[in-house]
């Protein structure tokens, strides 16, 4: 497996190795003791399962939706916390949303802020799963609700249109949530008449500690803060824990439900670690006032639950009241202070230190959804690239930093007269190859579950990757030659290897000049005018070469060496546009298609030049 997948990979692998056996241990203990505990764990596995569906069914609706979503509302703070709010409200799991939100900001769609903002919103809007349950899933008969929604969603599952599927997961993970919570509920009811767990009750602040350390726990093992807040709910409904302890719980739960975003981020880039590192401050700093303001908060909950006509015994709907509260008093104390966040951990958690032939976009966040995972292909394409033109540059004995400055192209060809001794292999070896086959096994992964659409996509920036590759070839080629001659006492065929070295450095630079303009939807048709150039200037070598040789200007070694390595040059830059074309072009899949479209073709180019000619006098 490619090193970018597994350098971290590890190390969740080995927690599980650990948790795993214990879980397993405390269920065996507890499916031995008591028949009612079968029904509470299996309430839960049913619900985790439902969750799982659920999150299914929502990947099922990306395909460039959620990424043109997420880009029109993280501009500003409010946008991205409304975004948070809502997206956790819809999918009923704030770890979802922290893993997509981290997905994409390994994948530089949106920035440090905006994903800290989705975060916040995140934490309130779990909170409506809190109320949802208590004030609806316990007071009606929702296991009624469950069955006609896993009959259809099964049925929907198994239809062969994308969409349909979607909806088929959601409609079951909707059912399996509503099975679930009724398990739950009526396993606790009747856990009650063998033990009464309010006995193990603790008051005070010891209980508080005790009680979070507990929630805490549980979060971590079922890796959702909302299936720990559901058991909290149904378990405080059959009078199974005190009030106070189930706060105590609900503030654990928010503490836990951290532990799968940072699990999520270990094997992503360093924006998604930093985002990690947000959310643990947050919810850390969140769960301590709420710890050390529980009583006032508790009196709080009091007030406003007699303003909305909670009764003062209905627990579940004030714990629903109490974890709104401290969220949303979490999220007030954190925004004034975002910035700041995001420059601490921009100081303290720092970027991995890496070779030119390593990845730097390809992680294994950025395989959660497959808009995350083109962006990432396409920009480690743009690395591949950077490395590429560097070495065709050398190959020209040129510098690139002087061909992307504003230096007429003139110049530098004349002040670079002395061959340089660069080497193409060994430069191609150390930057390049690993690189590219990073790349492809990247793509030959993340394409399994993808639609042909997002395929073509990737198929065409691994086609643009094999340009790039072929275009270091064929300046290898030319590089023997040019080295020769651009020492050579005769004149002109200096002038004609300068000419080569001119046309393409002036590719690298009109490429480089389309890439910055990379937010204009147009940018990449300005690269006709290349594909124009380069077929008038390859049409004009046969006349410039008949005229040499008659005239006696240079040999007839020169005259087909000349030859050959304008033909290297020609392929060089037509790779190159190719590759331009495909990759710099950064808008809606819907306008590359049609940018793609209106670009001149072969038949279409040779028409052009025709007409040229026949204009001509």
């Amino acid at each position: 497996m490619a090193p970018f997948l597994t350098s971290h990979a590890d190390i969740p692998s080995m927690i599980k190795k650990i948790i795993l056996p214990t879980i397993f241990a405390i269920l065996t203990y507890g499916f031995w003791i008591s028949p009612d505990f079968k029904e509470i764990a299996a309430g839960v596995a049913i619900f985790l399962f439902g969750m799982l569906a659920l999150e299914e069914g929502f990947k099922a609706f990306t395909g460039g939706v959620l990424e043109r979503l997420l880009r029109r509302t993280t501009d500003k703070l409010w946008k991205s916390l409304s975004f948070g709010i809502v997206s956790t409200t819809l999918m009923q799991s704030s770890s979802l949303v922290s893993v997509i939100t981290i997905s994409f900001l390994s994948a530089g769609l949106i920035p440090l802020a905006a994903g800290v903002g989705i975060i916040f919103g995140a934490n309130l809007g779990t909170t409506i799963g809190a109320w949802l349950v208590a004030g609806f899933g316990l007071k009606v008969k929702i296991s009624a609700y469950a069955m006609p929604m896993l009959v259809f969603g099964v049925i929907l599952i198994f239809q062969k249109s994308k969409g349909l599927k979607g909806c088929g997961y959601i409609l079951s993970g909707l059912g399996f949530l509503f099975l679930g919570i009724h398990h739950m509920k009526e396993g606790f009811e009747s856990f009650k008449e063998t033990i009464d767990l309010t006995a193990y009750a603790v008051e005070g602040y010891p209980g508080v500690f005790l009680f979070a350390l507990i929630g805490l726990a549980a979060t971590v093992v079922m890796q959702s803060s909302h299936a720990t807040l559901v058991l909290i709910i149904t378990a405080l409904a059959a009078r199974q824990i005190t009030y106070e302890n189930a706060l105590a719980l609900a503030i654990g739960a928010n503490i836990g439900t951290t532990i799968t975003a940072i699990i999520g981020s270990l094997g992503s880039n360093v924006e998604g670690r930093r985002l990690a590192g947000a959310h643990l401050i947050f919810n850390l700093a969140t769960a301590i006032v709420a710890i050390a303001m529980i009583y006032q908060l508790t009196h709080a909950v009091d007030v406003v639950s007699a303003w909305f006509g909670i009764g003062s015994e209905d627990y579940t709907l004030k714990l629903a009241v109490f974890h709104t509260i401290f969220n949303l008093l979490g999220v007030l104390l954190m925004l004034p202070f975002i910035n700041m966040m995001v420059r601490f951990l921009q100081r303290t958690i720092k970027p991995r230190t890496r070779t030119g032939s390593q990845p730097r976009h390809l992680h294994s966040a950025t395989f959660e959804l497959p808009d995350t995972a083109i962006e990432a292909v396409r920009k480690e394409t743009l690395h591949l690239y950077d490395n590429a033109s560097a070495i065709i540059a050398g190959g020209l004995s040129l510098d690139l930093a002087e061909i992307l400055s504003g230096r007429p192209i003139d110049e530098i060809i004349t002040n670079s007269r002395k061959p340089k001794d660069f080497d193409i292999d060994e430069n191609y070896d150390r930057s390049v190859k690993e690189l590219f086959g990073e790349i492809v096994q990247f793509i030959s992964r993340a394409q399994a579950t993808m639609s042909p659409e997002q395929s073509e996509e990737l198929f065409m920036l691994r086609a643009a990757g094999r340009d790039i590759v072929e275009a270091i070839k064929d300046t290898k080629h030319l590089q023997k030659n040019l080295s020769q001659y651009l020492g050579s006492d005769n004149e002109e065929i200096r002038k004609e290897y300068d000419q080569i070295r001119s046309s393409l450095a002036s590719v690298l630079r009109e490429l480089d000049a389309v890439r910055q303009r990379g937010d204009d939807s147009t940018a990449v048709l300005s690269l006709d005018s290349l594909k124009v150039a380069m077929r008038k200037y390859d049409q004009g070598l046969d006349y410039r070469l008949n005229t040499l040789i008659r005239e006696d200007l240079i040999s007839a070694p020169m005259s087909i060496s000349l030859m050959n390595d304008n033909g290297y040059a020609y392929d060089v830059t037509q790779n190159l546009i190719q590759m331009g074309e495909a990759l710099f072009s950064t808008g809606e899949r819907r306008l590359r298609e049609a940018e793609r479209s209106i670009s001149l073709d072969k038949g279409e180019l040779d028409e052009i030049l025709q007409n040229s000619e026949n204009s001509k006098p």
